[in-house]
């Protein structure tokens, strides 16, 4: 069963505020470098399985940005239903706990955006249906909003929590805002 008030936004991401979307890695990314407020700027509500709450809040107790993300309101656990796409679940065996539940959440209810980093999962979610946009697409969007003053800043502090980015894409992002490279 869907969430209440859930509306289905069937156009691609835009940076423009939605009611709700489906989310992982982006969002401890977010809440690592203390940008996590930035998505209830773009959506009133993100839907999480119980797996990417429980890795966020529990495992990451003590790390930057799990108490944030456990009192963040707009942030709601949502448990994943019953799939009759077994293609789609065989496809996913092979990814993080995390980023399966999430695709396969997404796949029981009418959404139509999911929010990944990983390559493999986002390449899932797209034969899936859905439009993708990770971490450094809300930081853009966040950018050309002017939400996040400084890009460059918030690469580098993506960067120094340990979290991963090729530097050609942070390169491409910086390019496209014509800001200078890193």
């Amino acid at each position: 069963m869907a969430p209440k008030n859930w509306r289905r936004i069937a156009k691609p991401w835009n940076g423009s505020g939605c009611d709700c979307r489906f989310y992982f890695s982006p969002l401890i990314s977010l809440a690592r470098i203390g940008r996590l407020n930035l998505l209830a700027s773009f959506y009133e509500r993100i839907l999480v399985p119980p797996e990417v709450h429980h890795e966020v809040t529990v495992d990451g107790r003590g790390l930057p940005g799990a108490e944030e993300v456990r009192n963040a309101g707009w942030i709601e656990v949502a448990p994943q239903r019953l799939l009759a796409d077994t293609s789609l679940e065989q496809a996913c065996r092979g990814l993080g706990a995390g980023e399966r539940s999430a695709i396969l959440l997404a796949k029981t209810l009418p959404a139509d955006l999911i929010l990944l980093d990983e390559w493999k999962a986002r390449r899932i979610a797209r034969e899936a249906g859905f439009s993708i946009v990770g971490c450094l697409g809300v930081l853009e969007a966040g950018t050309r909003r002017g939400l996040v003053p400084d890009l460059r800043q918030a690469y580098i502090d993506l960067l120094r929590q340990g979290i991963r980015f090729e530097i050609g894409l942070l390169q491409e992002s910086l390019a496209r805002l014509g800001l200078p490279k890193l």
